[in-house]
């Protein structure tokens, strides 16, 4: 069956990646938008050509079951079917692929599960294109309000709504903050995804069990703002300079990180975006604005809560210092997730049983299977390693490494209960 697996998987990611190839380089899947449309479509043809059942929900997600599914409660398997612009081909497209395969192969060798397996493909789990992540999830959960359908898209300025409503999607449905599909219905969550760092490769295991999803908050703009002045006339001591006010905040974060982590304190931070307003931009010129960006993750909420608090402490030291004023935006929160223990174990001892490790991998990145943990619902992950990152059109995947996790994916269904 290995055999065959790879056979299709290299065709399924070959077809899927030229539908959805970037003019420039790489691999955009919109969401929402004409790439992420082209692999629903091409995965669907695919479903039904091996006799599987495909439809879809209120918010454009797509479902695949199959044909004989007596619609008990299920467990899902699911993944995202959008990319970043100009990312890479497997960044949530290998975990439907993987759930489709083993879907067939059940279907096909007339398997029996302990509860049914349906697989999922999700929209819309990027937030670079309307900043604001898993809207896919959270619209089949209830999650998303009015607001959040009225978020403009950073490239094409359509709305969520008018984009979601062009793939067929009823607003109203979403509007109303009700689960899509009957909670009821879902059982448990499994995703496979490609690690998006590289510590697999660096330890020489094709699979990874992740026992948490770290959570984040962040602030997508903060301002520092100081004073405009001349570069030779103003002294130091007269100087309200964002620049090194900033450049202060950030080494300071950066020193504390370090301690904390000395300290086994599961943090990472990131400055992602900062610049001085171009409009004022002069060697000579002693810059009064810098804008910025914050985010900070961990896998627990507690060290979210503390760091943010020592950042907003430093803030006010270097404000009474540089001479400057901070300015926030809304802080926007993701909790931290941890995955149902059985299911990792059981994703363990199927992952040892094939020759590997099974060594446990947090996950620094997000993924829909936080939103499904943080709903209650039993959700488990299984990364493969890749060997250039992700987000990034150099994005890689060995096919025999997925082979495997769909492997471990097949057997493993085959024995999850609660």
């Amino acid at each position: 069956m290995s055999t065959l697996w790879k056979q299709q998987a290299r065709r399924m990611f070959s077809e899927i990646s030229e539908l959805s190839r970037d003019p420039e380089i790489g691999i955009t899947r919109e969401s929402y938008g004409a790439g992420e449309n082209a692999a629903i479509a091409y995965l669907s043809q695919f479903a039904r050509d091996n006799g599987l059942f495909v439809r879809s929900d209120c918010a454009g997600n797509v479902i695949f079951q199959r044909a004989d599914d007596d619609g008990q409660p299920a467990i899902w398997i699911g993944s995202h079917l959008d990319s970043v612009p100009q990312g890479g081909n497997y960044d949530g497209l290998a975990g439907v692929i993987a759930g489709l395969l083993c879907l067939c192969r059940l279907d096909q060798q007339a398997v029996r599960t302990p509860r049914p397996i349906r697989v999922l493909g999700l929209r819309g789990e990027e937030s670079a294109w309307y900043g604001k992540s898993y809207m896919g999830s959270r619209a089949l959960m209830g999650g998303l309000t009015s607001n959040d359908l009225a978020l403009v898209n950073r490239f094409s300025k359509k709305t969520l709504g008018e984009a979601m409503q062009a793939v067929g999607a009823d607003l109203d449905a979403i509007r109303s903050q009700q689960w899509l599909i009957d909670r009821l219905q879902f059982a448990g969550y499994l995703e496979v995804h490609i690690e998006q760092a590289e510590s697999l490769e660096k330890m020489g295991q094709a699979l990874g069990i992740v026992p948490g999803i770290r959570g984040n908050l962040r602030h997508n703009l903060v301002r520092c703002l100081g004073e405009d002045g001349h570069s030779g006339a103003v002294s130091r001591e007269d100087r309200h300079d964002s620049v090194f006010a900033v450049s202060e905040l950030v080494a300071r974060i950066d020193q504390l990180w370090g301690e904390w982590l000395n300290d086994d304190r599961d943090l990472v931070v990131t400055v992602g975006t900062l610049g001085t307003n171009a409009a004022h931009h002069a060697v000579s010129r002693i810059p009064g604005e810098v804008n910025f960006s914050l985010e900070v993750r961990s896998l627990h909420q507690t060290t979210l809560e503390a760091f943010h608090a020592l950042i907003l402490d430093e803030v006010r030291q270097i404000e009474e210092h540089r001479q400057v004023r901070f300015e926030f935006d809304k802080r926007i929160d993701t909790q931290p997730a941890a995955m149902h223990e059985p299911w990792v174990e059981a994703f363990v001892r199927t992952t040892r049983e094939h020759g590997w490790e099974g060594v446990l991998t947090p996950s620094g990145a997000g993924h829909d299977a936080a939103v499904f943990a943080n709903a209650g619902i039993p959700s488990a992950m299984l990364f493969i390693r890749n060997q250039h990152g992700s987000h990034n059109p150099h994005e890689a995947m060995v096919l025999d490494d997925f082979i495997e996790a769909t492997e471990v994916l097949y057997h493993t269904t085959q024995e999850l209960t609660l």
